[in-house]
């Protein structure tokens, strides 16, 4: 079985990691902390908006059984793209919308749909999701991990309406 990685900030990462979770071909996700400056952040260093990190979801799939085009059209339906710095009743730069891409393949796929997106109509105001090369990957603390699955809340902002 292949397994290949991507990964996406959409918010408080509780619920984009739920919604991942049930996407079929998504082997496993872990939450935690990238795009940022500081080394081995907490999660009250990352809310205090001073590393630049966002809270964000790693999604390892299996591409002969879910594509990676078919996991960005989950992101851009799961929160509103079109909010900087904020989704739902959370606001800061570590909320950003944002793509971390792995390579050029996954950036041309993320450009090329968010410039469909926004010539579609779909969205009433312009996508202010980022492009990011991906940076180095800081683990989020256990109790942030499946934090909905343990809890049975969590969701926040999420959309959980399914998209074909």
């Amino acid at each position: 079985m292949s397994r290949e990685e991507a990964i996406f900030a959409a918010g408080c990462f509780w619920g984009v990691q739920d919604y991942f979770d049930q996407v079929p071909g998504v082997l496993e996700t872990e939450v935690g902390y990238i795009g940022g400056h500081l080394d081995n952040p907490t999660y009250e260093q990352v809310s205090a908006h001073g590393t630049g990190h966002a809270e964000a979801t790693k999604v390892v799939y299996d591409p002969a059984k879910v594509s990676y085009q078919t996991l960005l059209k989950q992101f851009f339906h799961m929160h509103d793209p079109t909010q900087l710095n904020r989704q739902g009743p959370d606001v800061g730069d570590n909320y950003r919308s944002a793509v971390f891409y792995k390579d050029d393949e996954q950036k041309r796929a993320a450009q090329t749909l968010i410039k469909e997106l926004d010539e579609s109509g779909d969205f009433k105001k312009p996508i202010v999701t980022t492009l990011e090369p991906a940076s180095k990957w800081w683990p989020a603390e256990e109790y942030h991990q499946k934090f909905s699955q343990k809890n049975g809340y969590g969701a926040c902002h999420v959309n959980y309406a399914p998209v074909d």
